[in-house]
């Protein structure tokens, strides 16, 4: 699986989200849901998930907050906590969630809404991150109506068979990927670069996390 960017990252992009999540919540009075929805359309949320420095490790998870609410004045808000919160544990999960399957936070939400990840805080705050993303991939597969391949297709306004005009790839191959009848990831690079470029996006958009 091919993770959204350096390990590295990692631990201080979690500490990050984690205190966002905290001080939107209980300093500044935010629903979760409100905040998650202006951290979605904010530009944070993309910077965060291709693992730009500057979001992940030049500010703090207040700073980013104050950012996203556009009001400097929250700063005088922050109070540190000294147990960390069910909110603080939820954007620290949820951090290495989108760092290990690369999917983008929206893509996250559509399917798993942040008061469901919420929700899992008792027992999976507990447990090892990995039983949480087992949690997490589960929902996620169980919920998702159609492989990444067959939504491009169909954004693209593409029949298979012109899909298949188009990359030289036969009709039934791509029948058998949209299917999950055969795993994309295991493809043919060449393949898998020919249907991105048709599809006008990228290699990682196709990919389906297992």
């Amino acid at each position: 699986m091919i993770h959204a960017y350096d390990k590295n990252y990692l631990s201080k992009a979690q500490t990050n989200l984690a205190t966002m999540f905290d001080f939107a919540v209980y300093d500044v009075k935010e629903d979760i849901t409100d905040f998650f929805q202006k951290f979605l359309q904010s530009k944070i949320s993309s910077q965060f998930e291709r693992g730009e420095a500057s979001v992940l490790v030049g500010k703090s998870g207040v700073e980013l907050a104050i950012e996203i609410f556009d009001n400097e004045k929250l700063a005088t808000k922050y109070q540190p906590a000294l147990n960390k919160s069910p909110e603080y544990w939820c954007g620290w999960a949820l951090a290495y969630f989108q760092w290990f399957t690369n999917l983008s936070f929206q893509k996250i939400n559509d399917l798993i809404p942040i008061h469901e990840v919420l929700a899992l805080y008792s027992p999976y705050h507990e447990m090892d991150i990995s039983q949480f993303c087992n949690k997490m991939l589960e929902l996620y597969s169980s919920r998702k109506r159609f492989t990444n391949l067959k939504i491009y297709r169909l954004n693209a306004d593409l029949s298979q068979s012109e899909l298949a005009g188009i990359t030289g790839i036969s009709v039934r191959t791509i029948q058998q990927y949209e299917q999950n009848q055969k795993n994309i990831c295991a493809a043919k690079a060449e393949s898998v670069i020919k249907l991105a470029k048709a599809l006008s996006c990228s290699v990682e958009d196709l990919m389906e996390i297992n």
